[in-house]
């Protein structure tokens, strides 16, 4: 094993920058070999993503050992089987491979199971989970988490594909706080009803619900999460122009109401779901590694197209030569914008996303573009919430919520 070619970086759940790059094995012959090393926060490891893929337990086994964890002094990759490390990790992980059963306050029985974060790794809970809740249900649904340029265009284009899953509709959640945001509207004033800021945002809106009708020939609803702060006129503005797209918009209230405040919500899925549709990928796997890349930038992103920076395009090289170059392509980039700069907000135009790193993840099938300057292992906000935390002389506890 090529020392400067170890792949594989630790893991911790804790937002700690100090640790992205680090150097270990100091101290001589018997505390290891000096190396670069990193860590990445635990929902980005591809063991997560190995998990949530996974269908049983020997699945399980092979995923793990096709893992690459560093590449030899000849370029040949090393795997977690030639370290003949596939069985103990399976051993680790046989009791997480279950569901776990819970239950919503009105006694709905639910599946939390799997947790990689889509902005940096699929975004999907597990296939396991998916395919019990449709044993179990006359209607299953699932969450894809963050924007539906992530967590979305990764369950269709890598969980589906991969588990071959086919959805029968689509819920687009969004809040009109979100859209007057987008519209330029600082959080600080997002209480006040501002129909201009509005009709700014919405097109950010429209471009995610396009993307489920149009890119992937879905039905689709848009779920307005009601904040108290919303007034008549903010919501009829979004339930205008979604019609205007041939999408209905339903006010979810369940926060406030429980189960009796997704009622209407409700109604409009299962109608839904009743529709014939023409499910349909954003890309061909069998297309290029650059060509996948290209068609989610285009395509959901609406970029101009995808750049490649010199050392993207030599591990492009490689992974096409190693015959990595068929599979699936998850993009890690940040949920605040379609663009890959946060501060690029609504439905911008006339952009190109950059990836500067590619790594495969061979256990999972697919591989992981990073674009733009999304980490893997985020770093404390700027005003540590520590600093609001405190406690009195009887012991009491302030500033955790």
């Amino acid at each position: 094993i090529d020392v400067k070619k170890i792949t594989w970086k630790r893991c911790v759940d804790m937002n700690d920058r100090q640790l992205r790059n680090i150097v270990d094995g100091l101290g001589g012959r018997m505390q290891g070999v000096p190396r670069e090393d990193g860590f990445d926060i635990t929902v980005a490891s591809e063991i997560m993503a190995v998990l949530c893929l996974s269908s049983g337990i020997l699945d399980l086994k092979e995923r793990l050992g096709r893992m690459v964890v560093g590449y030899t002094y000849d370029g040949r990759p090393v795997t977690a089987h030639d370290l003949k490390a596939e069985g103990a990790m399976a051993a680790l992980l046989k009791d997480a491979l279950k569901p776990n059963l819970v239950q919503t306050l009105e006694g709905t029985p639910a599946f939390i199971h799997g947790g990689p974060f889509a902005n940096i790794a699929h975004g999907c809970n597990s296939v396991m989970a998916t395919r019990l809740a449709m044993r179990l249900a006359d209607y299953a649904v699932t969450e894809a988490g963050f924007g539906a340029d992530l967590g979305a265009e990764k369950f269709l284009d890598i969980k589906c594909r991969l588990a071959g899953l086919k959805p029968s509709a689509v819920v687009v959640v969004a809040t009109v706080r979100a859209l007057k945001n987008h519209g330029g509207v600082p959080k600080a004033e997002l209480n006040n009803e501002d129909l201009e800021a509005l009709e700014r945002g919405l097109p950010n809106l429209l471009q995610h619900v396009d993307n489920i009708k149009n890119v992937y020939g879905l039905p689709c609803v848009v779920a307005v999460n009601a904040f108290p702060t919303d007034t008549a006129a903010e919501l009829k503005l979004v339930e205008e122009r979604c019609r205007e797209l041939g999408v209905n918009a339903a006010l979810s209230e369940v926060w406030a109401k429980g189960g009796a405040g997704g009622t209407a919500l409700a109604e409009e899925v299962l109608r839904l779901c009743e529709e014939p549709c023409d499910f349909r990928f954003a890309y061909d796997a069998e297309d290029t590694i650059e060509n996948k890349i290209d068609a989610i930038a285009r395509k959901i992103y609406r970029a101009d197209g995808a750049v490649l920076t010199p050392a993207a395009k030599k591990q492009l090289a490689e992974l096409e030569a190693l015959g990595f170059g068929r599979l699936p392509v998850c993009m890690a980039k940040t949920q605040y914008s379609f663009s890959d700069d946060p501060a690029l907000l609504g439905a911008p135009r006339g952009f190109t996303i950059t990836v500067r790193n590619l790594k495969v993840s061979a256990g999972a099938g697919f591989l992981v573009a990073l674009t733009g300057d999304i980490m893997t292992m985020p770093g404390l906000p700027k005003v540590p919430a520590a600093e609001k935390i405190d406690v009195d002389e009887d012991g009491k506890i302030t500033g955790l919520f």
